[in-house]
């Protein structure tokens, strides 16, 4: 018997295989830190209201409803507030909670086990709910501004500075004015890369999807890269997530101790529950694509960013001053596909800046459904085919030492293929290891 390493190029591995992004909740990220790093962040009353609004209904349920007691309630009695039912969404609200440290196992008198708030958790957020506390101020005085800021103000601003970002990200001509930390925080999230030839920051596959992504998604996920830093830096993480959750519950337009105005960015950057509070003017009321039947964009837009987005799913045919005109065609979904983009990535786009218009149409749909059909089928026609790295198991000298292998290698899952006839199967590459200490304890 004899095994040799099979398999595939790394160019055609890394081709198929999707490095999708990687776009963490609150919870997900929240859920990694170390418990000494929550017990600091829930002594904030507005970090815990944060994670409270943040959680599962059911977890809300359960969290207020043990607000105002002061012993364990019992495991089985907090389980039966809800249908049997349910049972599985039971289960991981309790993992959700425990793994936050919103509350504690505890044992109650007689062996039975109960959950009890975290004091910290359970303190701050009756602070958070019911008001008390001391108020955030950076100064002990407020005085009166003389370059006040209104909120469209704010808004353009904002919106132009997110944009030089996207701008940079794109290769656009627009590229003035972004900050070489910002280009440092593109890099560490592997949303640009270092071109091999002549070292200028590229745009990856990640990138490419980070583009689609809603502003609120993208200047969340910005983020969480950066906070990533703050130790490099030499700045203390739960400062910095203690900042920003405050920052999040401040009021538009409204300058905080003489010092700064909050944009729309900044607030409620961790809220993924009310998808409906009001982003950048300029970014969603109003939609600018038309997609026909007959597979051509029509985008009602003059700006520069806009034009890139479109332009990396389809043709772009000509352009006007407030005018765009491309078509979807299977070379540029293709084109799209490769650089990292999804079907769903797309169609999710084009149906997020549709024009009203089309949302007013007969059928209510604002995108033919043999366009969103063809877009679909694009993808899976290009993954008919996956890639495995694997070794292949040959030469064996009978059929009982074949079949011994076999059944082993699909017991544990690392099965990948195999002729009976040839008496040749591949295992996956990872197993390759436990396969031969097998191998050895029964030959």
């Amino acid at each position: 018997m004899a095994d040799n390493g099979l398999g595939s190029s790394n160019q055609e591995s890394t081709l198929i295989r999707q490095n999708n992004l990687e776009c963490k909740n609150l919870y997900d990220y929240l859920k990694t830190r170390p418990p000494n790093i929550l017990e600091k962040l829930y002594n904030h009353p507005t970090i815990c209201l944060a994670v409270y609004r943040e959680l599962p209904e059911l977890a809300r349920q359960y969290v207020i409803r043990i607000l105002f007691v002061d012993q364990p309630v019992p495991q089985a009695v907090v389980a039966s507030w809800g249908s049997q039912a349910f049972s599985k969404e039971h289960v991981y609200v309790s993992k959700v909670l425990s793994e936050l440290s919103v509350w504690q196992e505890a044992t109650i008198p007689g062996g039975l086990l109960g959950w009890i708030l975290s004091p910290t958790f359970k303190k701050n957020l009756k602070v958070a709910l019911l008001g008390g506390g001391k108020a955030w101020s950076m100064s002990s005085a407020l005085e009166a501004d003389s370059k006040a800021r209104d909120v469209t103000f704010l808004d353009a601003y904002s919106l132009e500075r997110w944009e030089c970002v996207l701008h940079y990200m794109v290769g656009s001509q627009q590229q003035e004015g972004i900050s070489a930390d910002a280009v440092r925080i593109l890099l560490h999230a592997g949303l640009m890369k270092r071109d091999e030839d002549d070292g200028s920051p590229v745009i990856t596959r990640q990138g490419f999807q980070f583009l689609l992504l809603d502003r609120q998604a993208q200047v969340w996920h910005f983020l969480l890269q950066y906070l990533d830093t703050v130790e490099e830096r030499g700045l203390d993480l739960v400062e910095c997530l203690t900042f920003l959750f405050q920052l999040s519950f401040s009021t538009l337009g409204k300058r905080k101790a003489g010092r700064f105005y909050p944009t729309r960015l900044a607030l409620n950057i961790t809220n993924s529950q009310n998808k409906n509070t009001p982003d950048i003017e300029e970014d969603t009321p109003k939609g600018y694509i038309v997609v026909e039947t007959n597979y051509r964009v029509y985008a009602y837009t003059d700006s520069n960013l806009q034009v890139a987005l479109i332009g990396l799913f389809t043709e772009l045919m000509y352009r006007f001053p407030n005018l765009v005109v491309g078509v979807i065609t299977r070379d540029s979904v293709r084109q799209a596909l490769r650089g990292g983009i999804t079907a769903d990535q797309i169609i999710g786009y084009l149906k997020q800046h549709a024009h009203v218009q089309m949302l007013h149409a007969e059928n209510r749909q604002p995108l033919p459904p043999t366009v969103v059909d063809q877009i679909k089928l694009w993808e899976l026609e290009r993954n008919r085919l996956t890639y495995n790295e694997g070794v292949l198991y040959s030469q064996f000298l009978s059929q009982a030492d074949f079949n011994v292998l076999k059944e082993y290698a699909q017991t544990n899952g690392s099965l990948i293929w195999y002729n009976k006839e040839r008496r040749t199967l591949v295992i996956n590459k990872s197993a390759h290891d436990d396969v031969k200490k097998f191998l050895e304890e029964i030959f």
